[in-house]
């Protein structure tokens, strides 16, 4: 009996799991931009390690025992990583939006040169239907 329980939960954990990551892969995301993605975790490294030095230093410099001193700086530096996180989030999402529309245009760009030179295009256009 308790190997049936136990066979019935590892069934439900994988659907969760596939359930999860299927809405995941659907649409224009962030996370799914390579450059973005890489940015992001770029940014939030550096802000948290920014934020986290400088907390240090000025702690010390304060003359804050030693172990307050780090906790500070921990607490300023995952203050820091989320900071720079949705900042630079924010404005990947715009970029990614900017790209979207952009490779719209130049499809669309594309299109219409393609859809006015075609042999049924210049017939249509010509007053007779010979092309003269």
């Amino acid at each position: 009996m308790a190997k049936n329980k136990s066979d019935a939960k590892s069934k439900n954990k994988g659907d969760k799991k596939s359930k999860k990551g299927k809405g995941a892969a659907d649409g224009i995301s962030v996370a799914g931009h390579p450059r973005a993605a890489a940015q992001v975790r770029r940014a939030k490294g550096f802000g948290g390690i920014t934020f986290f030095l400088i907390t240090a230093y000025f702690s010390y410099k304060a003359g804050v025992p030693g172990d307050q001193v780090a906790v500070r700086a921990l607490i300023a530096g995952i203050g820091g990583y989320l900071l720079a996180w949705m900042c630079s989030v924010t404005v990947w999402r715009q970029l990614v939006l900017a790209e979207l529309k952009a490779a719209i245009e130049s499809g669309r760009a594309r299109m219409e040169p393609v859809a006015a030179g075609t042999p049924a295009a210049i017939e249509a256009a010509a007053p007779d239907g010979d092309g003269k």
